[in-house]
């Protein structure tokens, strides 16, 4: 009589040991299929963009969550937009391959980051074409050579000292674009990137996303045209005006972080002119290159900026 309840356990051993091989199995797989998928958003920024969705799908065992990267630290709040989307050391950028310009650049930037050390040089850096760029789409130095414009930074090389390669790869022509020298890229944007150096050095955290505009003008009868410039065999668009976006996070637990936005004409502007006379409200900005900054914080959470008329906004130099 005792035999069957023998097998029967011999059974129910067998059956338990072939569900646990079988749950470890797939445990072990998960774990391989996570480290991967973790590869994955690291290497992809439209992988990093859907990984909620992707880890939310793949991870059965543990509430896993995103892998900690630099994707993750820098675009905290979100992608202004996701055309050609590229991964830099220490900043993210979206590429026009129709202007041969960035669309925008977002960076992070901390206070520790800012310092630097004594072995990043900016003379070592130099200026090159992206060649993952493909070469249809690609600015060359050629393009820029006795064009009468400089070779401006969207990310500054003065905000990327952590790191020799973080300062090499803003020189990279995809984080470059035309920009009146005199009065202009060696005056009110250099005085503005040096602000917001200041911002990060007060308040330690403070993130930027700096871009072309190619404003339209008025033409009478509800009708408007956008005129611009073009450099070199590589038809590299001039840009009429440059935007900054600067979100400064509150160093308090429960502070709100606060934002201002600034439009400049490309073209030169008065040493007398302060920086502070080009704020604008980031709608306007919105509406005319077509991006949405700041996705992951609703804007009533942000602290006051300050929204100058357009009119102001857009003064005409010409």
């Amino acid at each position: 009589m005792s035999r069957p309840w023998h097998l029967l356990l011999v059974v129910a051993i067998g059956f338990a040991s072939a569900i646990g091989c079988f749950v470890a199995g797939v445990y072990f797989q998960h774990n391989h299929a996570t480290r991967l998928l973790q590869q994955l958003v690291q290497q992809d920024p439209y992988a990093y963009y859907i990984s909620p969705k992707i880890f939310g799908v793949f991870c059965f065992f543990s509430s896993a969550t995103e892998p900690t990267h630099r994707v993750q630290r820098i675009m905290k709040y979100g992608f202004p937009g996701l055309d050609d989307v590229r991964l830099y050391s220490d900043f993210v950028l979206s590429y026009d391959r129709r202007n041969r310009v960035a669309h925008w650049v977002c960076e992070h930037l901390q206070k520790s980051n800012l310092q630097g050390t004594r072995h990043v040089i900016r003379a070592r850096a130099a200026y090159r074409p992206d060649l993952s760029v493909p070469s249809t789409f690609r600015s060359t130095l050629a393009d820029y050579r006795h064009s009468g414009f400089d070779r401006g930074h969207l990310a500054a090389a003065g905000n990327h000292h952590g790191r020799q390669i973080d300062c090499n790869e803003t020189f990279l022509l995809t984080n470059i674009a035309p920009q009146i020298g005199q009065g202009f890229n060696s005056g009110a944007w250099n005085k503005l990137e040096i602000y917001v150096r200041e911002l990060a050095q007060h308040f330690g955290s403070v993130y930027v996303c700096t871009g072309p505009l190619f404003k339209p003008r008025p033409q009478g009868n509800d009708k408007w045209s956008v005129q611009y410039q073009m450099i070199g065999s590589s038809m590299v668009a001039v840009p009429t005006h440059f935007f900054k976006v600067i979100m400064v996070e509150s160093k308090l637990p429960l502070g709100k972080p606060y934002m201002e936005a600034y439009v400049l004409p490309n073209t030169p502007i008065p040493e007398e002119l302060t920086i502070r006379e080009f704020l604008c409200d980031i709608r306007e900005i919105e509406h005319l290159a077509g991006l949405n900054f700041f996705q992951g914080i609703r804007r009533s959470a942000i602290f006051g900026s300050n929204y100058p008329s357009q009119s102001q906004v857009f003064r005409d130099f010409a």
